[in-house]
């Protein structure tokens, strides 16, 4: 069994790559970055090292990587005949991808199986998205070419920290992972994950994850920049940074039990598991890294807008929510270019004008006044 993973950073290497290996596929990663690519190439093994209570270290073998950008043929062919293509790039540059997908499906025999494709971001249906961007991209060829291959949705879950320096391809990770896909597209003949749960309706675990870990991550690592803490462990030691985090969570447990009917007590047990993982002292993990790109995060179906907007329209709590994002307002990293506009723009820009634009949301939005509010304070804080 072959399979292609877009994407050879850490979560490629550390998360889907390794559980793509433990599953039996010869694996071949695909990336623009010359430098990593070369430093695959250059050895027959890395190691994923779990860090952490009950962690071990796995070695991943059978494997090679190819430059997208400079050997678009060889991974075309690679492609055409794969039995699992995955993605793990960031979901903007799902775009990219799809001309050598629907090049390989062209070239792909109609007699095999179809192609399992799964896009495994941080985003609410981002095979959806996947898939979107390649029917772009045939045209009037995308008829024929859609039944060689199925797609399914995913949520996938595991912390990677920035890692160690002289680590070369070496993955550090938490023991901690989920990764649940979609069972229906693939019928009888689902790709062989181990670890992997497949499920009926994937709708309910890609929001718990999204609106528990991504929102959680990124309110401790804001409440922890504003208090000046360097680490996300760190940050949670502090316990009114951990009551902050704590109390966003429970809003967003309120909103995916009232939207989703998920159990409350089921709800609470997780996030008792989350907090424990961001609590991991062995990560070192930096609010700096989880909380660059604030202008995405800060988006209309993003980590903290998109439950708190649902919130909202139900009538349910969002102050703690409010409060993240007004800590994400004050995340100033001259290191991170999203960070440096964000900041440039509460400057320039009047307070509504913020709001409609980095948020998404409309005036008469119930949510809209209280970030309004929240922009007009950090403005007057400048």
């Amino acid at each position: 069994m072959r399979a292609v993973h877009f994407g050879a950073g850490n979560i490629g290497r550390g998360f889907v790559g390794l559980l793509l290996h433990e599953g039996g596929y010869e694996l071949t990663f695909a990336d623009v970055a010359a430098p990593l690519v070369d430093a695959i190439n250059a050895v027959s093994s890395y190691t994923v090292h779990e860090v952490g209570e009950g962690g071990v270290d796995k070695v991943v073998t059978g494997f090679h990587a190819l430059n997208s950008a400079t050997q678009a043929p060889a991974l075309i062919e690679e492609i055409a005949g794969a039995d699992v293509v995955t993605t793990a790039v960031g979901p903007t540059i799902l775009r990219f991808i799809a001309p050598p997908l629907i090049a390989a499906l062209a070239l792909r025999d109609p007699s095999s199986p179809p192609l399992q494709i799964m896009a495994c971001e941080n985003a609410i249906n981002a095979t959806d998205l996947l898939r979107d961007e390649m029917r772009a991209e045939a045209g009037d060829a995308w008829d024929a070419l859609a039944a060689r291959a199925v797609f399914a949705n995913t949520a996938v879950d595991r912390i990677v920290p920035g890692q160690p320096e002289g680590a070369g391809v070496d993955v550090t990770v938490e023991p901690f992972f989920e990764w649940a896909i979609e069972r229906t597209p693939f019928g009888d003949d689902p790709p062989r994950i181990p670890g992997a749960h497949f499920v009926d309706d994937l709708a309910p675990y890609i929001e718990r994850k999204l609106f528990t870990v991504n929102t959680g991550h990124a309110t401790t690592a804001y409440h922890g920049a504003q208090a000046g803490i360097e680490r996300i462990s760190d940050a949670l030691a502090d316990d009114a940074i951990a009551a902050r985090v704590a109390a966003t969570l429970e809003e967003t447990s309120a909103l995916l039990a009232a939207k989703h009917g998920l159990d409350v007590g089921e709800l609470a047990a997780y996030r008792a598991t989350i907090l424990n993982r961001f609590r991991n002292p062995a990560l070192p993990d930096t609010v700096w890294r989880v909380g660059r790109q604030p202008l995405r995060k800060l988006s209309r179906h993003e980590r903290f807008v998109g439950p708190a907007a649902e919130a909202a329209e139900r009538g349910l709590s969002v102050d703690a929510l409010v409060g993240a994002m007004a800590a994400a307002l004050a995340f100033d990293d001259p290191e991170d270019q999203q960070s440096v506009e964000l900041q440039r723009r509460i400057r320039e820009e009047d307070a509504e004008s913020f709001t409609a634009s980095v948020t998404g949301l409309e005036p008469s939005h119930p949510l809209f006044p209280r970030v309004q509010e929240a922009v007009a304070a950090r403005q007057a804080a400048l």
